[in-house]
């Protein structure tokens, strides 16, 4: 099991990196699909973004990183899609959700989750610990998440 947490400007979710994956071809089931009692459909992730279907490059980047590492381990890729989530079943933090699912013999069955979260984890544990972890504006060097975690409990 494993989780990445990326954070991001929310004033700007492009993808630095996007570019290298925006041809990838993924089955997607729209929540609008699903509403509309319509099929999942193929499309690449370029496509998606550009359409908003997916919310913005740095989600689909994921989906698209995500697909090729399942693809990687062996699933087969007409086995493989990724739902969004439909309004009645997203996190009210979210901003866009989609789930990787495997057709199974028990049908579709989720096993990787990738949202827009937005600053909801960030807001929570300042809401904890009173530290605050927003930042503002352009930093002149990275600064890990690590490091800022460690720093701010010095502070405590």
């Amino acid at each position: 099991m494993a989780e990445i947490e990326h954070f991001v400007d929310p004033r700007s979710k492009e993808h630095p990196k996007f570019k290298k994956v925006q041809d990838v071809k993924l089955i997607l089931y729209s929540a609008c699909n699903q509403m509309n009692g319509e099929s999942a459909f193929v499309t690449t992730i370029g496509d998606a973004v550009q359409k908003g279907i997916v919310a913005n490059e740095t989600l689909g980047y994921f989906m698209a990183r995500i697909y090729q590492f399942l693809i990687t381990v062996g699933i087969n890729p007409e086995k493989l899609r990724f739902r969004q989530h439909m309004s009645n079943e997203m996190a009210h933090y979210a901003t866009d959700c989609w789930d990787a699912e495997i057709k199974t013999s028990y049908g579709w069955v989720e096993c990787v989750g990738c949202a827009d979260r937005s600053c909801y984890d960030l807001s929570q544990h300042t809401k904890a610990t009173g530290v605050k972890l927003n930042a503002e504006g352009q930093l002149k060097e990275a600064i890990s998440f690590l490091h800022a975690l460690m720093r701010s409990f010095q502070y405590n």
